[in-house]
Protein backbone atom coordinates (compact mmCIF):
# COMPACT_ATOMS: atom_id res chain seq x y z
CA UNK A 1 0.00 0.00 0.00
CA UNK A 2 1.75 3.39 -0.90
CA UNK A 3 1.67 5.87 1.66
CA UNK A 4 -0.84 8.75 2.00
CA UNK A 5 1.42 12.10 1.35
CA UNK A 6 0.99 14.79 3.36
CA UNK A 7 0.27 18.00 2.04
CA UNK A 8 2.11 20.92 3.04
CA UNK A 9 0.72 22.98 0.41
CA UNK A 10 -2.76 22.36 1.50
CA UNK A 11 -1.96 22.38 5.09
CA UNK A 12 -0.98 25.99 5.31
CA UNK A 13 -3.49 27.12 2.76
CA UNK A 14 -5.95 25.76 5.21
CA UNK A 15 -4.07 27.62 8.38
CA UNK A 16 -3.87 30.59 6.06
CA UNK A 17 -7.11 31.08 5.77
CA UNK A 18 -8.29 30.28 9.52
CA UNK A 19 -5.42 32.92 10.30
CA UNK A 20 -7.43 35.79 8.09
CA UNK A 21 -10.55 34.43 9.63
CA UNK A 22 -9.79 35.43 12.76
CA UNK A 23 -7.86 38.52 12.02
CA UNK A 24 -11.19 39.71 10.89
CA UNK A 25 -13.15 39.14 13.88
CA UNK A 26 -10.12 40.71 15.95
CA UNK A 27 -9.97 43.83 13.82
CA UNK A 28 -13.88 43.50 13.98
CA UNK A 29 -14.17 43.24 17.52
CA UNK A 30 -11.21 44.70 18.99
CA UNK A 31 -10.37 47.12 16.33
CA UNK A 32 -6.93 45.53 15.99
CA UNK A 33 -4.81 44.69 13.35
CA UNK A 34 -1.33 42.27 13.73
CA UNK A 35 1.23 43.83 12.19
CA UNK A 36 4.69 41.75 11.86
CA UNK A 37 8.21 43.44 11.37
CA UNK A 38 11.13 42.15 9.44
CA UNK A 39 14.27 42.85 10.07
CA UNK A 40 16.76 41.79 6.82
CA UNK A 41 20.38 42.92 7.16
CA UNK A 42 22.43 42.36 3.99
CA UNK A 43 21.53 40.92 0.35
CA UNK A 44 21.71 36.94 0.54
CA UNK A 45 19.20 36.37 -1.92
CA UNK A 46 17.63 32.76 -0.01
CA UNK A 47 16.89 35.72 2.87
CA UNK A 48 15.36 37.90 0.38
CA UNK A 49 13.11 35.43 -1.09
CA UNK A 50 12.30 34.54 2.88
CA UNK A 51 11.48 38.16 3.20
CA UNK A 52 8.98 38.75 0.25
CA UNK A 53 7.12 35.63 1.21
CA UNK A 54 6.90 36.62 4.43
CA UNK A 55 5.16 40.05 3.31
CA UNK A 56 3.35 38.55 0.57
CA UNK A 57 1.40 36.25 3.49
CA UNK A 58 0.53 39.46 5.42
CA UNK A 59 -0.77 41.27 2.73
CA UNK A 60 -3.01 38.24 1.72
CA UNK A 61 -4.30 37.10 5.87
CA UNK A 62 -4.95 41.00 6.17
CA UNK A 63 -1.49 41.83 8.22
CA UNK A 64 0.12 45.12 8.91
CA UNK A 65 3.89 44.41 6.96
CA UNK A 66 6.66 46.67 8.27
CA UNK A 67 9.82 45.28 6.25
CA UNK A 68 13.06 46.61 6.99
CA UNK A 69 15.90 45.98 4.68
CA UNK A 70 19.45 47.28 5.71
CA UNK A 71 22.88 47.47 4.39
CA UNK A 72 25.31 44.49 5.01
CA UNK A 73 27.82 47.01 7.16
CA UNK A 74 25.03 48.09 9.43
CA UNK A 75 26.28 47.92 13.01
CA UNK A 76 25.16 45.83 15.93
CA UNK A 77 23.96 48.61 17.56
CA UNK A 78 22.14 50.69 15.04
CA UNK A 79 20.51 47.03 14.48
CA UNK A 80 19.60 47.11 18.22
CA UNK A 81 18.29 50.10 17.81
CA UNK A 82 16.12 49.43 15.09
CA UNK A 83 14.80 45.99 17.70
CA UNK A 84 14.42 48.68 20.67
CA UNK A 85 12.27 50.95 18.45
CA UNK A 86 10.13 47.50 17.28
CA UNK A 87 9.71 46.22 21.03
CA UNK A 88 8.15 49.91 21.84
CA UNK A 89 5.93 50.34 18.97
CA UNK A 90 2.25 49.55 19.35
CA UNK A 91 1.55 48.59 15.75
CA UNK A 92 3.91 45.97 15.85
CA UNK A 93 2.81 42.75 17.81
CA UNK A 94 5.77 40.41 16.25
CA UNK A 95 9.30 40.97 15.29
CA UNK A 96 11.28 38.57 13.21
CA UNK A 97 14.79 39.27 12.57
CA UNK A 98 15.84 37.34 9.41
CA UNK A 99 18.56 34.61 10.31
CA UNK A 100 21.75 34.59 9.23
CA UNK A 101 23.01 37.88 10.00
CA UNK A 102 26.35 39.33 8.68
CA UNK A 103 29.84 37.91 10.98
CA UNK A 104 30.32 40.88 12.60
CA UNK A 105 27.35 40.94 14.32
CA UNK A 106 26.35 38.89 17.11
CA UNK A 107 22.96 37.04 16.56
CA UNK A 108 22.68 35.56 20.27
CA UNK A 109 22.82 39.74 21.00
CA UNK A 110 20.33 40.27 19.20
CA UNK A 111 17.45 38.16 19.56
CA UNK A 112 18.20 38.81 22.80
CA UNK A 113 17.19 42.05 22.79
CA UNK A 114 13.18 40.71 21.19
CA UNK A 115 10.86 41.90 23.62
CA UNK A 116 9.62 38.21 24.38
CA UNK A 117 6.03 38.73 23.85
CA UNK A 118 6.85 39.82 20.44
CA UNK A 119 9.03 37.03 19.15
CA UNK A 120 6.58 35.41 16.99
CA UNK A 121 9.63 33.29 15.66
CA UNK A 122 10.10 31.22 19.34
CA UNK A 123 14.12 31.36 19.08
CA UNK A 124 14.12 33.94 22.30
CA UNK A 125 15.32 32.11 25.75
CA UNK A 126 12.37 32.58 27.64
CA UNK A 127 10.14 31.09 24.63
CA UNK A 128 12.75 28.02 24.93
CA UNK A 129 12.30 27.97 28.40
CA UNK A 130 8.17 28.44 28.78
CA UNK A 131 8.31 25.22 25.94
CA UNK A 132 10.85 23.10 28.11
CA UNK A 133 8.43 23.47 31.16
CA UNK A 134 5.44 23.41 29.37
CA UNK A 135 4.28 26.83 29.91
CA UNK A 136 2.38 28.64 27.04
CA UNK A 137 4.71 30.79 24.63
CA UNK A 138 5.68 31.02 21.04
CA UNK A 139 7.30 27.86 19.40
CA UNK A 140 9.38 28.29 16.41
CA UNK A 141 7.36 28.05 13.40
CA UNK A 142 9.27 24.65 11.69
CA UNK A 143 8.86 22.25 14.35
CA UNK A 144 5.34 23.94 15.45
CA UNK A 145 4.74 23.28 11.83
CA UNK A 146 5.79 19.85 11.82
CA UNK A 147 3.76 18.74 14.82
CA UNK A 148 0.40 20.60 12.94
CA UNK A 149 1.10 18.37 10.17
CA UNK A 150 1.59 14.99 12.12
CA UNK A 151 -2.23 16.33 13.43
CA UNK A 152 -3.89 16.91 10.65
CA UNK A 153 -2.49 13.33 8.90
CA UNK A 154 -3.99 11.51 11.50
CA UNK A 155 -0.87 10.34 13.22
CA UNK A 156 -1.87 8.77 16.54
CA UNK A 157 0.78 10.64 19.17
CA UNK A 158 -0.56 9.49 22.29
CA UNK A 159 2.20 6.64 23.49
CA UNK A 160 3.67 6.75 20.08
CA UNK A 161 7.60 6.00 19.70
CA UNK A 162 8.96 9.16 18.44
CA UNK A 163 12.11 9.88 17.13
CA UNK A 164 13.51 12.87 16.31
CA UNK A 165 16.98 12.98 13.87
CA UNK A 166 18.83 16.07 14.57
CA UNK A 167 19.42 18.09 17.60
CA UNK A 168 19.27 21.97 16.53
CA UNK A 169 18.13 24.51 18.39
CA UNK A 170 16.01 25.60 15.66
CA UNK A 171 14.30 22.38 15.10
CA UNK A 172 15.56 18.91 16.59
CA UNK A 173 14.98 20.00 20.54
CA UNK A 174 12.09 21.98 20.04
CA UNK A 175 10.59 19.30 17.79
CA UNK A 176 11.15 16.52 20.61
CA UNK A 177 9.70 18.82 23.49
CA UNK A 178 6.71 19.29 21.47
CA UNK A 179 6.06 15.65 20.50
CA UNK A 180 7.01 14.84 24.52
CA UNK A 181 4.14 17.25 25.19
CA UNK A 182 1.78 15.28 23.14
CA UNK A 183 2.61 12.46 25.24
CA UNK A 184 4.97 10.94 22.45
CA UNK A 185 7.69 8.83 24.08
CA UNK A 186 10.92 10.42 22.71
CA UNK A 187 14.19 9.24 21.24
CA UNK A 188 16.40 12.27 19.76
CA UNK A 189 19.25 10.90 17.25
CA UNK A 190 22.56 12.67 15.91
CA UNK A 191 25.95 12.00 14.68
CA UNK A 192 27.11 9.86 17.91
CA UNK A 193 24.19 7.83 17.62
CA UNK A 194 25.28 4.10 17.48
CA UNK A 195 23.43 2.08 15.38
CA UNK A 196 21.00 4.72 13.82
CA UNK A 197 19.17 2.55 11.89
CA UNK A 198 18.10 0.36 14.73
CA UNK A 199 16.29 3.28 16.78
CA UNK A 200 14.68 4.60 13.94
CA UNK A 201 13.06 1.30 12.70
CA UNK A 202 11.19 1.58 16.14
CA UNK A 203 9.76 4.82 15.17
CA UNK A 204 6.07 5.01 14.76
CA UNK A 205 6.57 9.02 14.14
CA UNK A 206 9.74 9.74 12.63
CA UNK A 207 10.95 13.60 11.97
CA UNK A 208 14.22 13.82 10.43
CA UNK A 209 16.08 17.08 10.35
CA UNK A 210 19.58 16.39 10.06
CA UNK A 211 20.93 18.24 7.38
CA UNK A 212 21.77 15.35 5.06
CA UNK A 213 20.23 14.45 1.64
CA UNK A 214 18.54 11.21 1.52
CA UNK A 215 20.86 10.02 4.82
CA UNK A 216 17.31 8.02 5.95
CA UNK A 217 17.00 4.95 3.69
CA UNK A 218 13.66 2.51 3.13
CA UNK A 219 15.33 -0.10 5.47
CA UNK A 220 15.74 2.40 8.70
CA UNK A 221 11.72 2.90 8.35
CA UNK A 222 9.20 1.13 10.49
CA UNK A 223 6.45 -0.68 8.43
CA UNK A 224 3.07 1.77 9.03
CA UNK A 225 5.27 4.93 10.75
CA UNK A 226 4.59 8.73 10.00
CA UNK A 227 7.63 10.24 8.34
CA UNK A 228 8.41 13.88 8.75
CA UNK A 229 11.63 15.21 6.35
CA UNK A 230 12.28 18.87 7.11
CA UNK A 231 15.92 18.28 5.04
CA UNK A 232 16.11 19.96 1.99
CA UNK A 233 18.68 19.80 -1.06
CA UNK A 234 19.54 21.44 -4.41
CA UNK A 235 21.20 18.04 -6.15
CA UNK A 236 21.86 17.34 -9.89
CA UNK A 237 18.46 15.64 -9.51
CA UNK A 238 16.32 17.93 -7.88
CA UNK A 239 15.60 18.88 -4.77
CA UNK A 240 15.48 16.07 -2.30
CA UNK A 241 15.36 15.87 1.58
CA UNK A 242 16.81 14.17 4.39
CA UNK A 243 15.02 10.95 3.50
CA UNK A 244 15.59 8.50 0.29
CA UNK A 245 11.56 9.95 -0.30
CA UNK A 246 10.70 6.27 -2.75
CA UNK A 247 12.65 4.00 -0.40
CA UNK A 248 10.13 5.68 3.00
CA UNK A 249 7.56 6.11 1.00
CA UNK A 250 7.20 2.08 -0.04
CA UNK A 251 7.19 1.22 3.83
CA UNK A 252 5.43 4.25 5.46
CA UNK A 253 1.78 4.76 6.58
CA UNK A 254 1.93 8.78 5.47
CA UNK A 255 4.86 10.89 4.80
CA UNK A 256 6.29 14.14 3.31
CA UNK A 257 7.33 15.11 0.21
CA UNK A 258 9.96 17.62 -0.67
CA UNK A 259 9.56 19.95 -1.32
CA UNK A 260 5.89 21.13 -0.51
CA UNK A 261 5.88 19.40 3.22
CA UNK A 262 7.35 21.15 5.78
CA UNK A 263 8.41 24.19 3.99
CA UNK A 264 5.05 25.91 3.49
CA UNK A 265 3.98 25.72 7.26
CA UNK A 266 7.19 27.88 8.30
CA UNK A 267 5.59 30.80 7.17
CA UNK A 268 1.73 29.76 7.99
CA UNK A 269 2.88 29.02 11.71
CA UNK A 270 4.62 32.67 11.69
CA UNK A 271 1.50 34.18 10.68
CA UNK A 272 -0.63 32.52 13.34
CA UNK A 273 1.88 33.22 16.04
CA UNK A 274 1.46 36.78 15.00
CA UNK A 275 -2.11 36.66 15.27
CA UNK A 276 -1.70 35.32 19.16
CA UNK A 277 0.77 38.10 19.82
CA UNK A 278 -2.23 40.78 18.65
CA UNK A 279 -4.84 38.64 20.32
CA UNK A 280 -2.43 38.93 23.48
CA UNK A 281 -1.59 42.53 23.22
CA UNK A 282 -5.35 43.24 22.42
CA UNK A 283 -7.05 41.54 25.67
Amino acid sequence: MAAEVIDGKQISADIRAEVAEETKKLIAGKGVTPGLAVVLVGEDPASQVYVNNKEKACQEIGFNSFKHVLPADTSEDDLMKLVDELNGRDDVHGILVQLPLPDHINEERVLLNIDPDKDVDGFHPMSVGKLVVGAETFVACTPAGVIELLKRSGAELEGANAVVVGRSNIVGKPAALLLLSENCTVTVCHSRTKDLGAVTRAADVLVVAVGVPEMIKGDMVKEGATVIDVGIHRTDDGLVGDVAYEEAAAKARAITPVPGGVGPMTIAMLMRNTLEAARRKAS
